[in-house]
């Protein structure tokens, strides 16, 4: 992992096991149309925001009540000039238990601040998850995004 790399944690009052079930339920804290799956090693899935952001994923990693990871395998990003940034990058989830409930590290290990899409993806991200899946483990509800009616505009006002 990178030491630069995006990296944010949150905690919770849920179990490590509840946590990885909600990191998992992507349609319910990140986007509402999601194409494949992604609940066990070697799924792909993947979204489209038209326009904006294309992002196919594959899951390298599940440990129940541990660990979720997916590697970045094709993206487009049409606001940036360097198609290759997200490439090759992984997005982990490293869950583990206190006396009080869950802590969950979030990191899109690959992603640094010298990226063009930095600032507009650590905005994402700081939105996606620290306030859709916190709230989706908090509440039972997330505040995933419409991939059909969002756009790049409204999701920087949304998430800036």
């Amino acid at each position: 992992m990178s030491a630069q790399s995006y990296s944010t944690s949150l905690s919770v009052d849920r179990t490590p096991d509840e946590v990885v079930v909600a990191v998992t339920d992507v349609r319910s804290w990140w986007m509402t149309k999601v194409d494949g799956d992604n609940r066990a090693v070697g799924d792909e899935f993947s979204f489209r925001v038209p326009g904006v952001h294309y992002c196919r994923m594959r899951v390298t990693e599940l440990v129940p009540g541990e660990t979720v990871v997916w590697r970045v395998v094709d993206n487009h990003m049409s606001f940036i000039d360097d198609q290759s940034e997200w490439l090759g990058t992984e997005m982990r989830f490293e869950v583990t238990g206190t006396d009080d409930g869950t802590v969950l590290r979030f990191t899109h290990d690959g992603l640094v601040p010298t990226y063009e899409c930095f600032d507009i993806c650590r905005n994402a991200w700081a939105f996606y998850v620290g306030d859709s899946l916190r709230s989706l483990l908090e509440t039972g509800r997330g505040t995933p995004s419409d991939p059909d009616t969002l756009t790049l505009g409204a999701e920087a006002a949304r998430i800036g």
